[in-house]
């Protein structure tokens, strides 16, 4: 079995063993915290497979980074709290829950946690001891893509565990610039990622990792799911209206009637 299949393997297994715990947990929103930490058990497993290397070092320390602080913070918001209302619409709707779980969840999911990892996969086994101005590059965009990601969930849960915010919507600070300040800061430090992994010989086809999840995000499961729960209210047209949905950009100016 070669590196490629055997990190799909144990991928294959590390999702299989989530669906058992939703099983007996019965909510399968403990799969949005297995998402990070599959991305660092990918990361070390690889490590591990192919040797050390600083370049692999560095980027697996980066996703560590941001995969433990995503599971961490799924797990502070979903604690004590019912089943998240996605999946629990699926528990009711669905017929053949469990296989459609175990395929539409788990396996899907462990499917695109696979091909986001690319870059790291493919820098771990191919990483060389040299640095130079594309790794400089890629550790900045990916440094912002934390800022914005870890700061936009920061502001977010502040704004909901304020009582007199219920009912609002959060227009401050990261979310004054953008609809989704979080999901732009995840995805931008995959694409930092990538740029890391264009400092080694033919890891352009690594570009589907950033693509994959810029796809998800934007079209998908991220936005799209997001958006639709606001759908007609007065003052969420009127913020769409005056915020970028995902470039943090200034606001723009409406005309009063």
């Amino acid at each position: 079995m070669n590196y490629y299949s055997t990190l799909a393997l144990v991928l294959l297994v590390y999702m299989t063993c989530w669906f058992i715990i939703s099983i007996i947990q019965k909510r399968n929103d403990i799969a949005d915290i297995a998402w990070g930490l599959g991305f660092v058990l990918v990361a070390w497993l690889s490590f591990y497979l192919s040797g050390f290397s600083q370049k692999g070092l560095l980027v697996n320390g980066l996703v560590t980074i941001w995969g433990l602080r995503l599971a961490w913070h799924i797990y502070k918001r979903n604690r004590n709290k019912p089943e998240d209302s996605r999946y629990l619409e699926w528990r009711k709707t669905w017929n053949y829950f469990y296989l459609r779980s175990y395929s539409q969840v788990f396996l899907l999911q462990g499917i695109f946690l696979y091909l986001i990892s690319l870059p790291v996969i493919f820098i771990n086994y191919n990483a060389s001891s040299n640095f130079g101005f594309l790794e400089i590059i890629g550790l900045l965009v990916w440094g912002i893509g934390f800022y914005f990601e870890s700061k936009g969930d920061a502001e977010l849960k502040e704004f909901i565990s304020n009582p007199v915010n219920k009912g609002k919507l959060m227009d401050k600070g990261l979310w004054k610039y953008s609809r989704h300040p979080n999901y732009f800061g995840e995805v931008t430090q995959w694409w930092g990622i990538f740029v890391i992994a264009l400092s080694i010989s033919g890891s352009l086809f690594t570009i589907i990792g950033p693509l994959t999840i810029t796809t998800l995000i934007l079209f998908v499961s991220g936005v799209p799911l997001l958006e639709k729960k606001y759908d007609g209210r007065p003052d969420w047209e009127e913020y769409k209206k005056r915020t970028s949905v995902f470039i943090p950009l200034p606001p723009k100016r409406i005309a009063s009637a």
